[in-house]
């Protein structure tokens, strides 16, 4: 169980019976990461920092949902898919989001640029790797983290860096890494099945 299930756990457990489903958490959490793009847009230090505690609520409520659909035996097929599309958008919009709000730094309009190149590299990736999971019946995901720490947690380093006002090197870093994990995971999604004996 990674570090994000363990601290959410305690918390979301007095929420079963209430009414509150994980689909009531991930419908915040959408409202969360649209509210952290708006401010990001912005492109003012003070309106980024504020991002950035959002981001961290935001991220957190990704875990939160589905811990509550655990512990309180609330999973469904549909509140899954729902689930999926929402860190679909989420997770992919913030580089964008980020890139527009560079666009009076030293890159100008490429920031938006390289914004759009992350997003939908992140999308198509993500995407991808869903394909990928289904393929082999949710038993694993695409991509595992290391030392007990899942992939997604490291969304969480975006909120420290969007205090710092860090965000120019992370979608310059984004564009590039998500474009070559987009290439890779679409060579796993289309290429590897064909070529297989499995």
């Amino acid at each position: 169980m990674s570090l994000s299930c363990l601290l959410a756990r305690p918390l979301v457990r007095p929420l079963v019976g209430t009414g509150i489903t994980p689909n009531h958490l991930t419908t915040l959490r959408l409202a969360c990461g649209f509210a952290t793009f708006a401010l990001l847009m912005v492109g003012a230090p003070q309106y980024t920092w504020w991002a950035g505690w959002l981001w961290l609520l935001t991220v957190f409520l990704d875990t939160a949902d589905g811990e509550l659909a655990r512990v309180g035996n609330m999973a469904t097929p549909a509140g899954h898919r729902y689930d999926t599309r929402a860190d679909f958008v989420v997770n992919s919009t913030f580089f964008l989001a980020a890139g527009i709000g560079l666009r009076n730094s030293m890159l100008g309009n490429w920031a938006i640029a390289l914004g759009i190149v992350a997003s939908a590299s992140i999308l198509l990736a993500s995407m991808w790797s869903a394909a990928i999971e289904r393929r082999g019946h949710y038993r694993k995901k695409a991509y595992h983290g290391a030392f007990g720490l899942d992939l997604e947690e490291l969304l969480y380093v975006l909120a420290p860096m969007a205090w710092l006002d860090w965000l120019l090197p992370v979608v310059v870093g984004a564009a590039i890494c998500a474009s070559v994990l987009m290439i890779v995971t679409g060579w796993r999604r289309w290429w590897v099945p064909r070529h297989s004996n499995a």
